[in-house]
């Protein structure tokens, strides 16, 4: 019987944070570093070096790892710091932020299944919008409570069996002040332990790493912001054209130089931050000394179309090298497969979900008989932020994966850098330049408030240069301090809160620390900081109220948001500034989305509370297409039906999906419709008022076998 030829498989967990450390003292100035740290970066991979077989290739941040180790050092962060402080001395202004920040993880699986954490979250949910009346209900025992919980449900349930947290998830309310400080020395010694895990891994070949640009730019804005246009020829640019290829070489050189100082080896890959990539950017790459790079299958596909290339002829399951850098081996990520793993699977039952992947990866295998030797599929992804809307923490799920993925002789599991050293590249005449995200650098430049930033960095940057010119015996130390904080502003996270793509709880505090560091700069050289500095840069509100499409989006149809990135990439009609009578604040709906991929076409609800006034026994939402007629749903708490064709289901949001044949006899062309409110026979609130939204669904322009 001849051996069956295995199917190369690589796995990519990126493992990343913003550099949040204050430039004027010890403190982070929010604690996702110290939380994922205590939460994903250090199981991850003991959970698979548990797997002999199978080789996983972890990508490291240089500033993630510098704020690891921080901590170790005595740093701290403003969680840690309330955490500290005893329940009978906070003030009320700490009472409040503690009400605002200590319940910030996903309910349903971080909050909810504790019984004492969930006690509290809904104690303080019953004071509704009244955060004074909240702060004055908590006695100094639940404060105490409040204190441990919010640190304790961030321990991965791979050391939940370590004391003291053993002993504290069994007590399980009425903590003492020696149970908060125990817990609070347990997580730093747990911190200290990441760095070392994964060098001794790396040595004893069990994982293999790769690394990101030092503080995590978006290199083609650095080496030329024009690069921009590829993808968005109309794009808005910054005011001065930023071009610095030297920067970008920075980043990559001292992101070389750091991962020798930890793993006593050079750096074998890269994962360019974002799966950013252009021309320059690669020839600079693989100039540096990396020997492989990795982004997404659309910048595969875009740079298949400018090279006059059949995509159908070009797999994004094997390795591919740039003819002007062809020494750099290029990996293509499979979007499907990856997306998979990051946003679709924590909803599911973990038997089901591992069984569901390598159903879709025999698939593959079947399209790719007689290129398995050539092949392999990456599998690239955000390796800490999915795992709490898993249950338990995405364990069981990885397990039940890895365990078959190790068991299936089908398959091998290899790093990266295996991968690139035994298949023999296919070399691309030109690439794309893009990200992972829509192929596009939409999200980091273009919006007015990210050039602001922008141009905020090119003056700091011209100030620095010309101070170097007319003070050449200027202190080094303090002159490479300077450039330090100009680095770091060129880091991506800044410009992913700039603009209206991203609206969170945070996006003033990346403002404010953004302009922190710009001001350093200056501080630390003498010189006057331009007065637009000290102005905020996010505006809190978004420019357009309607946005088209710009990728393709299969949103999971449950009637909430199941993960950040689900709806990414859809259109947006923003009911708050689309004008007319319904800027009353009585209006019902606050947005809505909508979206399409191959097969369905998808439309997104969101509520204000307004909502809860609607009688719900007479209550009614219709969406009323053009050309296809209207589809009717009862306004209730929870809500769901499937006719195939017609599928919805409403709980926090309401999510709908269409099959495009329903609406349009071909699949594709011109959707219209409407969204409106009914109670009883009245209509109460339409939208648009005017015009209905249209939205143009192009024929499929291919049909990619590897596709699943």
């Amino acid at each position: 019987m001849s051996e069956i030829t295995k199917l190369k498989v690589a796995f990519l967990w990126h493992m990343h944070q913003p550099y949040y450390l204050h430039p004027d003292n010890n403190s982070f100035m929010m604690p996702w570093v110290r939380f994922h740290g205590l939460k994903d970066y250090l199981d991850m991979p003991l959970l698979a070096a548990q797997f002999p077989s199978m080789k996983m290739t972890f990508n490291l941040v240089p500033s993630l790892l510098d704020q690891i180790e921080m901590y170790g050092q005595g740093y701290t962060d403003r969680h840690l710091e309330l955490s500290r402080k005893s329940g009978r001395n906070l003030t009320l202004d700490e009472k409040k932020e503690m009400l605002l920040s200590f319940f910030s993880a996903p309910p349903a699986t971080m909050i909810e299944p504790y019984p004492r954490y969930r006690q509290l979250y809904r104690k303080k949910d019953s004071c509704g919008a009244d955060i004074n009346l909240a702060a004055e209900i908590f006695s100094s025992t639940e404060w105490r409570d409040l204190q441990v919980w919010s640190n304790l449900v961030w321990i991965d349930p791979m050391f939940r069996r370590e004391s003291p947290v053993r002993e504290l998830f069994e007590k399980g309310r009425d903590f003492s002040d020696e149970d908060k400080e125990a817990l609070l020395e347990y997580q730093l010694t747990l911190l200290k332990r990441i760095v070392p895990t994964y060098k001794r891994l790396y040595k004893e070949g069990k994982i293999d790493i790769s690394f990101t640009p030092y503080y995590h730019p978006i290199l083609p804005l650095l080496v030329d912001q024009e690069s921009a246009k590829d993808a968005l020829p109309n794009m808005t640019l910054p005011k001065n054209h930023f071009r610095y290829p030297e920067d970008a070489l920075w980043h990559l050189q001292e992101s070389r130089r750091r991962f020798r100082e930890i793993f006593e080896s050079e750096a074998e890959g890269i994962w360019p931050s974002e799966g950013s990539v252009s021309e320059d950017v690669l020839k600079l790459v693989g100039s540096t000394g990396f020997h492989w790079a990795a982004t997404d299958e659309d910048i595969l596909y875009q740079s298949l179309a400018i090279s006059g290339l059949e995509s159908r002829r070009f797999s994004p399951h094997t390795v591919y090298a740039f003819e002007n850098a062809p020494d750099l081996k290029l990996f293509f990520r499979d979007h499907g497969l990856s997306d998979k793993i990051g946003f679709v699977y924590s909803n599911w039952n973990a038997e089901k979900a591992a069984a569901d992947f390598m159903m879709h990866l025999s698939k593959i295998r079947e399209g790719l008989s007689g290129k398995l030797n050539s092949s392999v599929i990456p599998i690239i992804l955000d390796g800490e932020n999915a795992w709490e809307y898993y249950p338990n923490d995405g364990h069981d799920f990885l397990e039940r994966l890895f365990d078959a993925l190790s068991r299936d002789d089908r398959f091998q599991v290899v790093s990266f850098a295996h991968a690139a050293s035994e298949i023999k590249p296919t070399l691309l005449p030109k690439i794309f330049a893009g990200s992972w995200i829509n192929h596009n650098f939409k999200i980091w430049i273009g919006h007015y408030e990210d050039n602001t930033a922008w141009d905020l960095v090119y003056d700091a940057r011209k100030t620095l240069i010309e101070f170097q010119a007319r003070q050449p015996q200027f202190s080094k130390e303090k002159l490479a301090a300077a450039w330090k904080q100009l680095y770091i502003a060129e880091g991506s996270d800044w410009y992913w809160w700039f603009g209206d793509e991203h609206i969170g709880a945070h996006n003033s505090d990346f403002d404010r620390l953004f302009r922190l560091h710009l001001g350093a700069v200056y501080k630390i050289i003498g010189a006057a900081p331009p007065p637009a500095l000290a102005q905020p840069i996010h505006r809190a509100r978004t420019e357009s109220f309607i946005s088209l499409p710009e990728a393709l989006v299969t949103p999971l149809i449950d009637g909430a948001l199941t993960h950040y990135y689900e709806w990414s990439g859809a259109g947006h009609y923003d009911c708050s500034r689309a004008g007319g009578a319904m800027h009353r604040g009585d209006r019902l709906l606050s947005d809505i989305y909508f979206a399409y991929d191959h097969e369905q076409f998808y439309i997104r609800l969101d509520f204000t509370s307004k909502i809860e006034l609607v009688d719900s026994q007479q209550g009614r939402i219709l969406i009323e297409f053009r050309n296809s007629g209207v589809r009717e749903m009862p306004l209730m708490k929870t809500a769901f039906k499937d006719e195939g064709e017609f599928r919805f289901s409403l709980k926090n949001l309401l999510e709908a999906a269409f099959t495009r044949t329903a609406l349009l006899n071909e699949g594709h062309g011109k959707v219209e419709f409407y969204v409106s409110f009914h109670q009883g026979n009245q209509l109460i609130e339409k939208w648009p008022l005017d015009d209905p939204i249209v939205v143009n669904i192009p024929e499929r322009e291919r049909e990619i076998f590897w596709q699943v």
